[in-house]
């Protein structure tokens, strides 16, 4: 279903160009980094979510371009230009290969289902008998197991006690 815009007719002739350039040099800086990378995340300041949403690629093994917009009190007249641009309520916003896919919930779930990969063209190679029978990858031998992480003592502070902090096991 089609996303309603106030069609441009229904627009005063007075005020056409200061809607249309309401800060299009932002809308312009994010359209230029959605035509030349093939994953874009546009985030802000202090917003956890853009943060997950750039883990989340990283772990993939998925290079992405970011951008970031002012935190919650700066900068949210500018941020609001994009989300009249997009449609989007909510940052990050997510592009990949020019295609707006939501935000940082959305991207999680085109990863667990391989969807993302499929869109960047990097569909996981299936592995082939030989391989499978030597035990190995599709691209070599297996590599081996890596150690369990070491868990690191807690450290519990007791500031304002004068006392000093105590280490743990967990």
């Amino acid at each position: 279903m089609p996303r309603q815009i106030l069609d441009e007719a229904r627009i005063h002739p007075t005020i056409r160009a200061s809607v249309a350039g309401h800060h299009a040099d932002l809308v312009d800086e994010v359209a230029r980094a959605v035509a030349a990378h093939d994953v874009v995340v546009v985030g802000m300041k202090r917003n956890p979510f853009p943060r997950k949403a750039r883990k989340a690629l990283s772990s993939a093994g998925i290079a992405h371009h970011y951008l970031e917009y002012g935190g919650y009190l700066d900068g949210w007249r500018r941020r609001n230009a994009l989300k009249m641009w997009t449609g989007w309520p909510t940052f990050p916003m997510i592009f990949v290969k020019g295609t707006l896919i939501g935000g940082a919930t959305d991207l999680e779930q085109l990863i667990a289902s391989g969807e993302l990969k499929r869109m960047l063209g990097l569909e996981a190679q299936p592995r082939t008998s030989a391989a499978i029978q030597a035990g190995g990858a599709p691209n070599g031998p297996a590599q081996p197991e890596a150690a369990p992480a070491r868990r690191l003592p807690r450290v519990t502070c007791c500031a304002g006690t004068g006392r000093r902090p105590r280490t743990t096991r967990r």
